[in-house]
């Protein structure tokens, strides 16, 4: 025992020399590295303002390994040029899932009100998988691959199911591996972890579409880093993902109708007919005459199924009135017109869309829509990871699609067997976690316009629900897909401007009137 005394005095003096870790570096030491990266900011590029500066972090692939396989997730910036005013950060999403928003700061930096603009660093994003942020890919697929799927009948089921399939396989043979982990549930993480980056205890949000899942899940994840939430244009948490798809058919009913006034009330102008009855049975006169006879305008082959396949004519008329024209040529004459009046294929079929929860309305030079074009097949690839992903509610059996069409087609007849026909989920991997349940309360403030045609009313009114401690702006009479900073201005942009530049949210929801264009 007194050979060990020298031995263990010695440890002794060694373990009282090492320095006591401080609570805050003993957490720090706790923390992933994946939480505590600094972003090395550089000019994004020559052709841009020097103001705006981009960056790359490392996300984790699977956030229940950390410490394995990495993404890159791009990020961007505008610094507020007010410190004194400076709030925090406001993260933007314009929704998707699929579209990229690494440069969407810029246009925000342009066209955002001033008192609300320098109170936050506005931060853009690729989200994972998409863009910059390690981009997934299908392998290259055909134009046709690159839609949500047509009508159903019958005779064409079995090519719709193998159209199915043969995405899911596609996608899983070339991106497999990464695939299930592009889901909503990660991507608010990666939000998080864009947080931890900038240092920030909370972040702000401004989203349309998509987005709003996203923020909504964000919300839920991490209640204690939200701070003031702009939800636009709302998904329904309880709609995700097939329901949301569905609505188009439940929500295209009331539009159609809506529409046949509209027409009947113009029908010296354009001749569908005097009253709602007279107009609803011209269009179906037409329906079914090009099912008999497919009527070709520019190279371009026309179908009912084609004449049904856009149910967002419906809401909004007064932006569609090239399609009005195009049915009164047929009425008419049966033939299109002259003047070239007719849909454009990118329009008509809605079968060909990509990435359908993406803000289409904002002005492009504001805050809202359409992203960069896709190259290849991202955009797709994302989306059908994200819809099938996020949930295991999506049916397995092909036949249950079948038989659901053929249910929604009677009872919705404008868009219900479209919306209902078999998707690539039928044979995706099954998700690696449920969906996010909406309990915690969040009070953020969703907007909405009544006849948003990508995420209708009853959408938005679903997720202002979900949401404990939210409040709705409703715009009445609002009829593009996307609210805040659209054009021609909305009367939202007033409570969304004051929320955003005060964090008070309105005593109560509010509803204002849209000023209607001109007849």
């Amino acid at each position: 025992m007194k050979r060990l005394a020298p031995l263990l005095a010695t440890v002794g003096l060694v373990a009282t020399s090492l320095p006591l870790l401080t609570a805050h570096q003993a957490a720090a030491a706790q923390t992933p590295g994946h939480m505590r990266q600094k972003p090395a900011w550089h000019r994004c590029s020559p052709d841009r303002p020097a103001t705006f500066e981009c960056a790359t972090l490392k996300v984790p692939l699977d956030y229940q390994h950390p410490e394995g396989r990495t993404l890159d997730l791009a990020i961007s910036r505008i610094k507020s040029e007010n410190p004194a005013k400076r709030r925090g950060v406001l993260l933007f999403n314009p929704g998707g899932p699929g579209t990229p928003a690494l440069t969407r700061p810029v246009q925000l930096d342009k066209n955002m009100p001033k008192d609300v603009r320098d109170q936050y660093d506005l931060i853009g994003f690729d989200p994972r998988g998409v863009g910059e942020s390690s981009p997934i890919t299908c392998g290259g697929l055909s134009r046709a691959e690159h839609g949500i799927g047509g009508a159903y009948r019958p005779e064409t089921f079995p090519s719709d199911v193998a159209w199915a399939r043969g995405i899911a396989d596609k996608c899983r043979e070339k991106s497999g591996d990464v695939i299930p982990y592009i889901t909503t549930r990660n991507t608010a993480r990666d939000l998080d972890v864009i947080r931890a980056a900038l240092g920030e205890r909370k972040i702000s949000y401004l989203s349309y579409s998509y987005g709003t899942y996203l923020g909504a899940v964000y919300s839920q994840m991490f209640p204690q880093h939200t701070d003031r939430f702009v939800l636009d244009s709302g998904v329904d948490p309880q709609r995700v993902w097939r329901g949301m798809i569905q609505v188009w058919g439940t929500e295209a009913e009331p539009a159609f109708a809506r529409w046949t006034r509209w027409a009947a009330e113009r029908s010296d102008r354009y001749g569908l007919g005097t009253t709602p009855e007279e107009v609803s049975a011209t269009f179906w006169r037409l329906v079914a005459r090009a099912d008999r006879d497919p009527i070709v305008h520019d190279g371009q082959k026309y179908t009912g199924d084609d004449l049904r396949a856009d149910p967002s004519l419906f809401f909004d008329p007064y932006g569609a009135s090239a399609a009005i024209r195009f049915l009164k040529a047929l009425a008419d004459t049966g033939h299109p017109p002259a003047d070239g009046g007719a849909p454009k294929p990118e329009r008509l079929p809605a079968a060909a869309r990509t990435s359908p929860w993406s803000a289409s309305g904002p002005n492009t030079a504001a805050a809202g829509p359409a992203a960069a074009p896709d190259s290849g097949d991202n955009a797709t690839a994302v989306y059908w990871s994200v819809v099938c992903g996020d949930t295991d509610s999506w049916p397995r059996d092909p036949d249950q699609y079948a038989r659901d069409a053929v249910r929604d087609k009677a009872k919705y007849p404008i868009y219900g067997d479209f919306a209902s026909n078999i998707k690539p989920c039928a044979f995706w991997q099954r998700p690696v976690e449920p969906a996010t349940p909406m309990k915690t309360r969040a009070d953020v403030l969703t907007v909405q316009n009544e006849w948003d045609p990508t995420t209708p009313l009853a959408s938005g009114q679903g997720l202002h629900k979900a949401l404990k401690g939210s409040r709705m702006v409703l715009a009445l009479g609002g009829r593009k897909h996307g609210v805040y900073l659209s054009d021609p201005a909305s009367c939202a942009d007033a409570t969304v401007d004051k929320y955003l530049a005060t964090g008070r949210l309105p005593a109560a929801d509010v509803t204002c009137q849209d000023t209607p264009p001109s007849p």
